[in-house]
């Protein structure tokens, strides 16, 4: 491809809006370009690059054996309606309706779709374990679209799924993905972490995101470098203290003025954090009784994971006047002879005794609170893991790093082939629903994460897996007739090669086309000039390097690098 003919141009200056380096990046480079809030379109460099993104993919996946198909994207919604999905997901799902005034939805994500498709292709045991996939459009109505690439609206998948007739069948299924997540991401450069995920709409019973870590990333991360332990800052477990064995004490108010805070409680009272209890209460967005979440008091309450043991994430603070029709005050709130109101309890407090808590009185506390004898509720894991945190399987304190999600895999079960009757007759005839499985990549996220990865001052370092072109040719003094005739003869010879060139013959000076060289990211950089010509010579340089190197131009033509 000749640069003169290349559809799009570079950009001096950052685009104004943009943030993230890659965003940056793949304007200035003419990779991408924006219609619209989170709606990007690519241009020919940018389409090369994912193209070869999803060779990488559809040859990890066709090595475990699993089967391209296609999908549509807009989508009945009597499917999502059964599955339950378009009541509980918002705005985020793009609803509209056909000529004939059918309720319909732009997919993000299919499996509502290939679990219909499945109810009419799988009929017996003997056509499992079964694993198809697609490249296809997605549309999510992202309120906080950012980061370019990294958050969109619209956006490519390759979404995978899995059907078997066990929970054996789908943990193989399982392992296959996750093998082949990690030879895609290391075959596009990338340096990624799997890490234990929540299951959010998606449902079912495990999954795994697979993280690269940037400091640009838009997830928390929780690693243990004792045992290897890692997870998503929202489901990540902490290890708790042995239940207490110390004897119960007699509950007693005290006297708590201007103490609405664990840290005033503890300089009034002289107690440590660890021997408070620190309720946190919410309301549903829907209606019904409020939620009371209590951690100890030197712990923080994660609302994912509040979230995910009441059963929504349409949580929002209660007012003071919510809790007081509770029976409760803000900023002495117990749980404590609570109205209308649910209770869950981490498992800190549970373990604790002799706690301090809110009196449910203005300007008072109660001494030696437990679980179980002054109050009850559901015991679950509540607490936030953070930097420092003991890790839940060997003890030792926990970091925190940030991370962009590449790639994520679920175990769905038999959510979604229930709802729909996807369905297949066991060895002994039985009907039972098909165990599926769930595993996504998003191509232009993926790109934008290798830029984040492979970068520096000047531009893109892409890596030779995927960049758009495996050689780019400078030509300089190209008006020189010699010089012309050696840049064209070196272009034919380098595609003769089995090289793919992109080729600068534009009339501009060596410092624009260096510079436009470093930004665009080739690894390697060909020039042909006056001065090389006369000599016989070509500069070579890779573009992870500092200094070039002068070959022949019979070699440089045949694309043996240094």
């Amino acid at each position: 491809m000749r640069m003169s003919r290349l559809f799009g141009r570079t950009l001096r200056e950052d685009p104004a809006d943009a943030e993230l380096p890659s965003h940056k990046l793949l304007m200035r480079a003419a990779f991408i370009r924006p219609l619209a809030a989170g709606i990007y379109q690519a241009l020919p460099l940018g389409q090369r690059t994912m193209a070869r993104i999803e060779t990488i993919i559809r040859e990890e996946m066709d090595r475990i054996g699993a089967q391209e198909i296609r999908m549509p994207v807009v989508q009945p919604a009597e499917l999502w309606q059964q599955t339950g999905r378009w009541q509980a997901i918002g705005g985020e799902l793009a609803r509209l309706k056909d000529r004939a005034d059918r309720d319909m939805v732009l997919a993000m994500t299919h499996e509502e779709a290939v679990a219909a498709l499945a109810a009419t292709e799988i009929q017996s045991y003997r056509q499992l374990p079964l694993v198809v996939y697609q490249i296809q459009t997605k549309f999510r109505d992202e309120p906080r679209s950012r980061g370019g690439l990294i958050r969109t609206r619209e956006f490519v998948m390759k979404d995978a799924y899995s059907f078997d007739a066990d929970e054996a069948g789908l943990d193989a299924a399982y392992q296959a993905q996750y093998g082949a997540y990690v030879r895609i991401f290391e075959r596009c450069g990338l340096d990624t972490v799997a890490v234990a995920s929540d299951t959010g709409m998606m449902g079912g019973k495990e999954a795994h995101e697979f993280m690269a870590l940037s400091p640009y990333g838009e997830d928390t991360l929780i690693i243990c470098d004792g045992c290897g332990y890692a997870a998503n800052q929202q489901i990540a477990a902490i290890r708790h203290q042995e239940p207490s064995v110390e004897p119960m004490g007699e509950v007693a108010e005290v006297p708590t003025p201007d103490c609405t805070t664990i840290a005033a409680l503890c300089e009034l009272l002289g107690a440590p954090p660890q021997k408070t209890a620190k309720a946190v209460m919410f309301v549903r967005t829907s209606g019904g009784p409020l939620i009371l979440g209590l951690v100890r008091g030197d712990l923080e309450l994660s609302l994912s994971k509040l979230a995910r043991a009441v059963g929504t994430a349409d949580l929002r603070p209660a007012t003071p006047e919510e809790i007081r029709a509770t029976g409760a005050e803000a900023g002495y709130t117990s749980a404590v002879a609570l109205k209308n109101a649910e209770v869950y309890v981490d498992e800190s407090v549970a373990r604790a005794r002799n706690l301090y808590g809110g009196a449910n009185r203005e300007g008072f506390h109660l001494s030696n609170l437990n679980y179980g004898r002054d109050f009850q509720g559901t015991v679950t894991d509540l607490a936030e893991a953070r930097a420092g945190s003991p890790c839940p399987r060997c003890g030792a304190a926990m970091r925190e790093a940030r991370g962009i999600e590449v790639g994520n895999i679920f175990k769905l079960g038999t959510r979604y082939s229930a709802a729909l009757g996807a369905t297949f007759l066991d060895a002994e005839g039985q009907q039972r629903p098909l165990i599926m499985g769930s595993y996504g990549i998003g191509i232009g996220r993926l790109m934008a994460t290798i830029v984040e990865q492979h970068h520096d001052d000047r531009g893109i370092r892409w890596p030779e897996s995927v960049a758009p072109y495996s050689v780019h040719l400078v030509g300089l003094n190209l008006e020189q007739p010699e010089v012309h005739q050696a840049a064209e003869e070196l272009y034919a010879g380098l595609h003769a090669a089995g090289h793919t060139v992109l080729f600068d013959d534009r009339a501009e000076n060596a410092g624009v086309k260096f510079n436009d060289a470093d930004l665009i990211g080739i690894p390697i950089r060909v020039t042909v000039s006056r001065r090389g010509v006369g000599q016989g010579l070509a500069e070579v340089k890779r573009r992870d390097a500092e200094a070039a190197v002068t070959l022949p131009l019979e070699e440089a033509q045949r694309g043996n690098w240094p």
